[in-house]
Order: structure tokens, then sequence, then C-alpha cells
């Protein structure tokens, strides 16, 4: 259970998280220095610069400004509302995953259920514009390891951490859940397309942000995101991921703070899993099925269900016509164009379109950025 503060203690913690040029390795300088943020505002201007900046001292022995007070104010009231929690480094019920970061923050703004802040988490992350296949891969391993006894962990961005979101959301109430750690304040929800999905994810999991009320997405807030992703989790999985993709941000602090670093492996010729193959390289570990993470990492609690291996060569093949397998099998398993099936195949165009369009229906391909088409899992 979070711990409960009185109105004065929680004002004190919020205006510490809120002084502007105090960021969370400042505040906890100064907490180690004089101890509960109450304390480190009985202090005189002389006694704060022992510690900061004369400016930077005499700001935090003066009263706080207007928009200050009046922000604590507005946050007091809406913690005060069911299913909102603000956590502060002082409370039991803060992850205790975080405390062995370098910069842990002040405190956290959580809807939803806190005590999925300190299950046994793992991070699933990669592109914003994932393909079909990145983000049904995502959804299955996430689905996976949250029946597993793992709750995952991701930024509620677009592609692949909205499907890493939805796998454990699809595991059930036997699932250990999951955690999405947003790049804004609580109140907002970024993307926009994703506010369905965040009402979901707290109902049954939890929201978090160290971001106060009202703040919006800024693109510096997004590696601060990440390393509280990377912070929560043991390990962290890379579905997708391009040469300069925000998830290696993810998987480098993750390495630094002593995770694990996993990454799948795909096309020699997709964009998306380059990021991937240099993970790779640099010693993460190859990935093929969701139980090489278990296998890896162990089991944290028994399963909740028990999912089939995710490995493509062992999912049962839908029963085809003979010329629309003749046709899956001419894809492989590479985005190709419809120009380079039709070179393969020596099938005119107009029924090679017909063929395509029968087995996106099926649920067996997908269309994507370009006109290419790629075979999901299931095919």
């Amino acid at each position: 259970m979070p711990l409960i503060h009185t109105p004065a203690e929680l004002s004190a913690w919020l205006r510490l998280s809120l002084e502007p040029n105090v960021g969370p390795a400042t505040a906890c300088q100064l907490l180690r220095a004089f101890g509960l943020p109450q304390d480190i505002y009985d202090q005189s201007a002389t006694a704060l610069a022992r510690q900061l900046p004369h400016e930077l001292a005499r700001q935090l022995a003066a009263a706080p400004s207007a928009d200050t007070a009046a922000l604590i104010e507005r946050t007091l009231l809406w913690a005060s509302e069911p299913g909102h929690t603000v956590l502060t480094l002082a409370d039991p019920a803060y992850p205790q995953a975080l405390l062995t970061i370098a910069d842990p923050p002040v405190l956290l703004y959580v809807t939803g259920d806190v005590a999925c802040l300190n299950r046994p988490a793992l991070a699933v992350v990669g592109a914003r514009n994932a393909t079909a296949g990145g983000a049904e891969n995502a959804q299955a391993f996430a689905r996976h390891l949250a029946a597993h006894g793992w709750c995952v962990v991701s930024g509620l961005a677009l592609g692949i951490d909205a499907a890493a979101h939805q796998g454990a959301l699809d595991a059930g109430p036997r699932g250990a859940g999951t955690v999405a750690v947003l790049g804004t304040g609580i109140d907002r929800v970024y993307p926009a397309a994703n506010r369905e999905l965040a009402h979901r994810i707290a109902a049954s999991g939890a929201l978090i942000s160290e971001f106060a009320l009202g703040v919006g997405a800024q693109a510096h807030h997004f590696p601060c995101r990440n390393r509280l992703v990377a912070g929560l989790a043991r390990g962290v999985l890379v579905v997708e991921a391009a040469r300069q993709s925000g998830s290696l941000i993810t998987a480098r602090l993750a390495a630094e703070s002593g995770r694990e670093v996993f990454a799948i492996p795909g096309s020699i010729h997709s964009p998306l899993a380059r990021g991937c193959h240099q993970l790779i390289r640099q010693g993460a570990k190859l990935v093929e099925t969701a139980q090489d993470i278990t296998d890896e990492l162990g089991v944290p609690v028994p399963p909740a269900e028990q999912d089939a291996a995710l490995q493509l060569s062992d999912t049962p093949r839908i029963a085809l016509a003979p010329h629309l397998a003749a046709l899956l099998d001419a894809l492989g398993y590479d985005p190709v164009h419809p120009d380079a099936l039709a070179e393969r195949t020596g099938l005119p165009m107009h029924h090679l379109q017909a063929q395509l369009t029968e087995l996106e229906l099926a649920g067996l391909i997908a269309r994507g950025d370009g006109g290419v088409f790629q075979r999901l899992g299931g095919a």
C-alpha cells in the first residue's frame, strides 16, 4: 500500500519535483543532505548554498511562485480522486527497481494499480512505424510473457509499444499486466490515437509519469521516459528498430544498468531489422520465441496459461488451395513487391493481385509501405 502523506508533506514533495533547475540528481543530493523535502524547505539560503549555487539556494529558501503553488493545489486535488496516486521516493510502494538507476524520479504520478510497479517486469519496445509482422511478434511475445508472470513495460507509442501493451492485456486477468510509461503529464495521452488503449491499461495495469500535470509531449521528454522503461524492467526486448531508433537508447540504458537485452532478428533487407542486428552484434541475446526469454530469465510465477511456441515454423499452417499455397511459398518471409512476385511466379498481374487479395483477406499476409506484401506469423 502507498504511504499516506499529509497534505503539507506531499506539497513539499511536489514542490521539490517542480523546482526549476532542480532535476532528479540534484533533488536526491538535497534529500541526502537535509532529509525529507519539508526539512529542505526549512533551511536558510546560506545552508542551502553549501549544496547549491547561490541563486538556486535563494530560490528554494523563498516561497514557491504563484504558478507552482497553483499546480501543487491542482495535483493534490487530482491525487484525491480514486485510482490516482503520487508515489514519492520515501514511499514503500515506490518501484524498487528504479532505486537502482542513477537518477530515480523524486516522485511518480500513477493512474491504475500501484502493485504492478513492483512486479517482475520486462520491457518490450521497438519502431513506431512497425511492420505488420513486427507488431504481430510484439503482441504475441508480450501475451506469452504476461501469461508467464512478467509485467510488460513499454512507452505507449504507436507501433511496437502499442502492440506490446495489447498483447499483455490479451493475457487476461490472470496475466501479470502492463505498465505504460508516459512522456507527458499523467493527465495527457500521447499519441491521441492510443487514448482508448491507455484507458484499458489504467483499468487493469498502470500508467505512470514523472512529469507534472498538464505537461505536453516534447522531444526531450522521451529519452527521460526511456530511462524509466529500462529501469523498471529486468530486461528489454527490442522487436524492430532502425539504426537511429529511440529503442536503441532504451536498450543502451538497460545494458548500462545491468539489465538483459534481447533482440529479434529480421530480414537483412529490412531497415527495421538493422537496429536489432546492431544490438545482437554488440552482445544482445538473439531470440526467436518468447520461450527463449523465459528460459534465460526464468518464470517468476506459475504461468496463468500455456501459450504455443511463437516460432513461425512451429505455427500450424492454415489449409490453402494449392495455387495460394504456391504463391505463399514464392512470397517467402521478406517483404516483396508485386512486380518481383510476378517475375518469380510467372503469373499475369491481374491474377497475382487477385490471389494476393485472397491471402490478405485470410490474414496470412499484410500490405506494407510502398505496396510490398509480407507474410504473417500464421502463414
